[in-house]
């Protein structure tokens, strides 16, 4: 395969069969410096155009790394400008399949304004479509933005993604740039896997998200809506094991797998409506899972997808690296929480501590809130409550005010007593009463304060 087929063979392998339209297959560059004529940019080195995913219309760009590189020239960016310009206005998808040394410069300042035309419908964009970009062989400078703009991004093994070019800044060798990189610390992308993995998660991503922030994204529920969740009552602390056991047909399209595992973030449908997940695969919230799951949260609510979350926390990550950050980071995650006002449930399998308030709790913003029979919920775990309640004194007397404290205060009855829990439901129950309380909010209308926007 050429190089120069790869651009439109990606396009193809992306949409369905036969439903790819090029729009300004015409096209090439004006300038003529440095001995560039028309005739050698074909397209001015990206294929642009629009099609179906599952029957659904979205709009791709792909780069022709065969063209000076891929390099974004003045044309190039236009023809990209203007397939955003197209998307807003019918209310679908962009989906960028970047392959690209950067910017043309043979073109000079017309290259770089045209350039930065792209970041501004990106942003113009941002919460109004969803815009997906997956990285093939380069994607450097400025493109990286165009990355890191998008709402999930996809990365080929042999990926290369970097502002600064490789070697051109003291100890950013050429690996710095590599996929491994940002697999597992970065969360620059969302997931690294083959070329053709890539474009099939693609493709299930955009199976459930809304086409735009005023549509919703629905199917048929083939799955019995009372199942009962067997791995949520064998262990419902296993938070991945938990998302599959309630979505419908098991499905869970998880987001930025491999980084910050220690939050869980991802997509289901339920009773055939896309919900998003949040969840605490860790006791102890960090800065980066706190970060993550905030911009999560802040996806769905811009585009009116319901949050289910499932909380099980007993504090924040203790270390000294941590202390500078989780603060503001903690912070991020609870007013992505308070500040959506799409649905919201949260099922509390256990929650010690300030960290709960973060976690979509009652009085940060939760609709409806659900703890199973042995859930804990209170503010110290009592047997540390004994200590400093009971100090002095035995230990007999020390566990019976550890029992004490327990039943009065960290018991999920005691907390549905007082109005913070919603329902005490049986774990194997879980997916059913998750499908009523979502039903129920269908309709729901919230009247937020008057502002731009918040700041934090």
């Amino acid at each position: 395969m050429s190089s120069s087929s790869k651009a439109s063979e990606r396009i193809t392998a992306l949409l369905d069969d036969n439903s790819f339209v090029e729009i300004g297959a015409l096209v090439t560059a004006r300038a003529t410096s440095f001995n560039l004529t028309p005739e050698e940019t074909p397209s001015d080195g990206v294929v642009t155009g629009y099609g179906t995913i599952d029957g659904n219309l979205v709009f791709v760009y792909s780069q022709d790394p065969s063209v000076l590189g891929g390099s974004i020239g003045e044309m190039h960016a236009k023809k990209i400008a203007g397939l955003y310009d197209l998307a807003i206005k019918t209310g679908a998808p962009v989906i960028g399949l970047l392959d690209s040394t950067g910017l043309r410069l043979q073109e000079g300042p017309d290259a770089l304004n045209a350039f930065a035309s792209i970041y501004a419908l990106e942003a113009k964009a941002s919460g109004v479509i969803p815009q997906i970009t997956a990285v093939f062989g380069s994607c450097g400078g400025g493109l990286a933005l165009v990355a890191g703009m998008s709402d999930f991004t996809f990365m080929a093994e042999d990926g290369k993604l970097f502002v600064s070019s490789p070697n051109a800044v003291e100890g950013n060798k050429n690996t710095d740039t590599s996929a491994a990189a940002y697999k597992a610390e970065s969360g620059s992308v969302d997931a690294v896997s083959d070329a053709n993995d890539v474009l099939r998660r693609i493709r299930d991503l955009v199976s459930v998200l809304p086409a735009n922030n005023e549509d919703e994204n629905t199917t048929d529920c083939t799955d019995d809506l009372n199942r009962a969740c067997d791995a949520v009552a064998a262990n419902a602390a296993d938070v991945r094991a938990a998302a599959k056991d309630i979505a419908d047909g098991y499905a869970f399209i998880e987001t930025k797998a491999d980084y910050a595992k220690d939050m869980v973030t991802g997509f289901v449908r339920l009773n055939g409506s896309t919900v998003g997940v949040v969840a605490n695969a860790k006791t102890k919230l960090s800065t980066e899972g706190c970060r993550k799951a905030a911009r999560f949260v802040n996806f769905c609510d811009a585009f009116e997808i319901p949050v289910v979350s499932l909380t099980n926390v007993d504090g924040f990550a203790r270390t000294e690296s941590e202390e500078k950050t989780i603060g503001a980071a903690a912070a991020q995650l609870a007013f992505a929480f308070a500040d959506a006002s799409v649905p919201k449930v949260n099922v509390v399998i256990n929650a010690i501590g300030s960290a709960y308030g973060v976690m979509n709790a009652k009085a940060t913003g939760a609709d409806i809130t659900i703890a199973f029979p042995d859930t804990k919920i209170g503010i110290m775990d009592a047997d540390k409550a004994a200590q400093i309640l009971a100090e002095g004194k035995s230990a007999e007397e020390i566990a019976a005010a550890a029992k004490q404290y327990d039943e009065l205060q960290n018991d999920s009855a005691s907390a549905a007593a007082r109005g913070y829990i919603d329902q005490i439901v049986a774990p194997a129950d879980l997916r059913k009463y998750l499908i009523g309380a979502l039903e129920m909010l269908y309709t729901k209308r919230e009247e937020v304060v008057s502002k731009k926007h918040g700041t934090v």
